[in-house]
């Protein structure tokens, strides 16, 4: 196997050849020279405007140009040649061109004779000025010696000329294969071509040594000519470590794993090279790493490192460390890798490796704030100080180095600690910003992702719903394709939750079914895909009251929920897992859950919005035993809290438990103007369960002011219509996320309503629809 130059390539330089001596006609130059290009210069020009599904399309190129001469045919046979025969097309060229290299000998000759596809030397120049050779004309083209097409032919040359005589003699073989599946074709078009035309010397011998020409044929090429399936592929060195490295660049950047068809080429190509780069190790760690295979890749990565270190000594240490610590973190062993993580710590400085240090510091800062129970012990005896004087020192030094991925991060990570923190929403919108500039003037396409992430999480604790999804189509219509496949996940999953709070269940699912499925072959990304998938299904049984088929999928999400990329998941889980309690009856069971939420959340250092979420669901569960006023404290802080950390999304509901509090009291006049003052905010969030609590407090309230009017005064009659209207609009929401027991609930009201107003026909078609809606459901169950 050589270093650089093989079959594939030697056909780049026909097609160079062709394009040099004006084969190619006008109209054909540019899908030419493209596709000439696309093969010599690493770009990402391809992949940046495709969808994310052709992300591995220049290594598929790479591959399939290597096994096979059907590359060259797709684009030159729809091209007619501009020189030659009348009506032969570029194809045909191509091929009489490759095919008059007939010997070794005819192969070497051009090989040398690509020199005059160059610009010639300022020495030779001056030689054929004294021998008085002419210069060529201005119509003739030359390649430039340091263009792309120039620096191609000389290092095939340079490359061609350091072969030894039998890799020169096994890449003429290899040649020949290459160029045989095209034999039947140019016979047709080619008279006079023989059965040994594919060998000058065979066709010259073949009168002097008669049959034996067959035994020289075969013990010079073997059983190459018939298909041997033992056969190697003609690669080199150099297409095996371009292609290590697209695919090493890929993994990293995307975060998801190589396709199986481009992995099973890339492997028959690795089997059929003489030399394995230490790189393959790092690429089938970074494989087994995202399959989930822990023993794999903890094996890859020392093979990986063992072999560098030999090479590069301790220097690169630092980052086996590095890499060591993320996978044990990965795979759930905290402390190794806390402990791994600090050695590459203290090995960066005694290196001075300041770009490692700073992304091991900032991995640091990033694992505390996700596993605080981990690094609580590590915090009081470390040096690593606090999180914000991380932060300072992370951002400072990135400034100072230029290191604008740290940069932003660090930039982004402030924003996100400070709305976890419940501190100024002013700060955390000019630090986004800040970032944005960076990830603009530095064109960081693959952090857009994570800016709008933080973006749509702002929207969303500012209760404004339609920015939040508008943010969420900007990115997948955008910036997807730039994106990591964690990023375009969350968001994903944050665009289908939106859809569920509406009620659109399967909206919600197809949107998670939009991922592609070799994105879900990624370990990690699969196991959140899939819990998230659990939840969407799990909200929608226990409003449609399926508790059995509830219980089941609470089970599988609750043995698993310690290894969630997002704490948010945990939350969600063990707050439907307290709901399906109470929809069970097990008060007693829900409340002790609740308080063991709060008592975990104390200790951590979790978002603010996760204490007032728990802080209502445990005033909800007072007000469920029907000891409402038992949560007003619990109701009163959870809303300074959300006020205080603009979390409008959460200060609603807060109101709402408020107003309920005081409708128990008899204060139905302050609860309606509560609920009056925030019923349009909370409609701009679109979450239909929490307006819908709204619009019933609402009806609650009203219903008690007319309970405290004259017997059939206009007051009383006003107060029971906007009982009903509230109560109507409640049911209206219930109905659009389909939970029946709210809607049975609601529909009691309406009834009890008009019995109480004197209306007993309305009265009793609505117990009618309470009836049909629990027979409704029961079939439904049933079915």
């Amino acid at each position: 196997m050589s270093r650089f130059i093989n079959p594939a390539k030697i056909g780049l330089l026909v097609l160079i050849e062709l394009y040099i001596k004006r084969a190619v006609p006008t109209a054909s130059i540019v899908e030419v020279l493209s596709f000439i290009t696309s093969h010599l210069i690493d770009s990402d020009l391809l992949t940046s405007t495709s969808d994310p599904e052709s992300r591995w399309k220049r290594a598929e190129n790479t591959v399939s140009l290597v096994i096979s001469i059907s590359d060259f045919e797709k684009v030159l046979a729809p091209h007619t040649a501009a020189s030659g025969l009348p009506g032969r097309s570029l194809w045909y060229a191509f091929l009489d061109r490759l095919w008059k290299i007939d010997s070794l000998y005819a192969l070497h000759e051009f090989l040398d004779s690509c020199s005059s596809l160059l610009v010639k030397t300022n020495e030779q120049v001056r030689q054929d000025e004294e021998q008085g050779i002419p210069a060529p004309g201005p119509e003739v083209i030359l390649l430039a010696r340091n263009s792309p097409f120039g620096a191609f032919v000389r290092r095939c040359q340079l490359e061609f000329t350091r072969l030894r005589f039998h890799d020169v003699s096994e890449l003429w073989k290899d040649f020949v294969k290459y160029r045989q599946t095209t034999a039947v074709y140019y016979r047709r078009k080619t008279p006079s071509f023989q059965r040994l035309s594919f060998d000058h010397v065979l066709l010259e011998g073949e009168s002097d040594w008669g049959p034996d020409v067959e035994t020289v044929a075969s013990i010079t090429y073997g059983d190459m000519l018939r298909d041997d399936p033992n056969s190697t592929l003609p690669v080199s060195t150099d297409d095996i470590e371009k292609l290590l490295e697209f695919q090493l660049e890929h993994m990293q950047k995307y975060g998801s794993r190589i396709p199986l068809e481009i992995s099973r080429q890339f492997s028959d190509l690795l089997n059929d090279s003489l030399i394995v780069p230490s790189l393959s190790h790092y690429l089938s760690y970074l494989e087994a790493w995202r399959a989930g295979d822990y023993s794999t890749s903890f094996d890859y990565l020392h093979r990986y490192f063992d072999y560098t270190m030999q090479n590069r000594d301790r220097s690169f240490y630092q980052y086996a460390l590095m890499s060591l610590a993320v996978l044990q973190a990965d795979f759930g062993c905290y402390k190794e890798a806390i402990a791994a993580m600090l050695e590459a710590v203290s090995t960066a400085r005694e290196n001075r490796d300041m770009t490692c240090l700073n992304f091991a510091l900032n991995w640091l800062f990033h694992f505390g704030r996700a596993h605080p129970e981990v690094t609580k012990k590590l915090e009081s005896s470390s040096m690593l100080g606090t999180d914000k004087e991380s932060l300072t020192y992370l951002r400072s030094r990135a400034k100072e180095t230029g290191m604008w991925t740290l940069w932003s991060s660090a930039l982004l990570s402030e924003a996100k600690m400070g709305l976890s923190n419940g501190e100024s929403v002013a700060t955390a919108i000019e630090n986004l910003v800040r970032s944005s500039q960076i990830l603009v003037e530095r064109n960081k396409k693959n952090l857009i992702g994570t800016q709008l992430s933080i973006n749509i999480a702002l929207w969303d604790r500012l209760g404004i719903a339609y920015l939040s999804s508008t943010t969420c189509q900007v990115f997948l219509r955008c910036h997807a394709r730039h994106a990591a496949l964690d990023d375009e996940l969350r968001v994903i999953s944050r665009q289908a939750s939106m859809l569920v709070l509406r009620g659109k269940y399967d909206e919600g699912l197809e949107t998670l079914e939009g991922l592609s499925h070799d994105s879900l072959r990624t370990w990690k990304p699969s196991q959140y895909w899939h819990k998230f998938r659990g939840i969407i299904k799990l909200r929608r049984d226990i409003h449609r009251n399926n508790l059995d088929g509830a219980e089941l999928l609470l089970s599988q999400l609750l043995q698993s929920k310690n290894e969630d990329l997002e704490p948010d998941l945990d939350v969600i889980t063990d707050t439907l897992h307290v709901e399906c309690l109470v929809r069970r009856g097990k008060l007693d069971e829900a409340f002790n859950k609740a308080e063991r939420m709060i008592s975990e959340l104390r200790d951590e250092k979790k978002d603010v919005a996760l204490r007032v979420r728990l802080l209502l669901l445990k005033a909800e569960l007072l007000s469920q035993c029907g000891r409402p006023q038992k949560g007003f404290t619990i109701a009163i802080r959870a809303a300074n809290v959300a006020w205080r950390a603009r979390l409008l999304s959460y200060l609603w509901p807060a109101i709402g438990a408020i107003a309920n509090i005081l409708n128990s009291l008899g204060e139905f006049e302050p609860a309606i103007q509560l609920l009056n003052a925030v019923l349009p905010r909370s409609l701009e969030y679109e979450n239909s369960s929490m307006t819908a609590k709204l619009y019933s407090y609402l009806g609650d309230a009203n219903m008690g002011m007319a309970g405290k009017m004259a017997p059939k005064s206009n007051k009383r009659r006003e107060f029971m219509t906007k009982a009903l209207e509230a109560i109507e609009r409640a049911f209206n929401h219930y109905s659009s996320i389909e939970d029946i027991n709210k809607q049975c609930e609601m529909m009691a009201k309406k009834a009890t309503i008009m019995k109480v107003s004197g209306d007993n026909v309305l009265a009793n078609d609505y117990a009618a629809a309470y009836l049909a809606l629990r027979r409704d459901a029961a079939t439904r169950m049933k079915t």
